[in-house]
């Protein structure tokens, strides 16, 4: 009876430690599998993130192109009306000059009234 009791306690451990070495394999498994899916979601969240940037990118240049339009009219407008004002001070520049002259040379005296 004890070679029995101590062959059925020898397939108990035995059994013991097939069990540990599965629960082992079952664990590291576990851990791989847990790095291998939190890899993979960082490849996915970058390669979201790449395409919204994309797309964003490719929004912004769409909707800058009107704004390039307008910048590059308003800055025509600008320069045709500075084109206008130097032509015009320039036309009337000896005019203008003679007229301080004038005024700085020709005094007239004014008496004050008192009000």
């Amino acid at each position: 009876m004890s070679a029995q009791n101590s062959a059925g306690i020898q397939t108990l451990l035995d059994a013991e430690r097939e069990a540990s070495k599965i629960i082992q394999k079952a664990r590291e498994y576990r851990t791989k599998r847990i790095k291998e899916a939190r890899d993979e979601a960082k490849k996915e969240i970058n390669d979201y993130k790449t395409q919204k940037e994309d797309e964003f990118k490719k929004f912004e240049a769409e909707h800058s192109k009107g704004n390039k339009a307008a910048e590059d009219e308003a800055s025509k407008d600008a320069e045709k009306q500075i084109a206008e004002i130097q032509a015009a001070g320039k036309k009337k520049q000896s005019e203008v000059v003679d007229n301080l002259l004038k005024a700085v040379f020709e005094v007239k005296p004014v008496a004050p009234t008192s009000a």
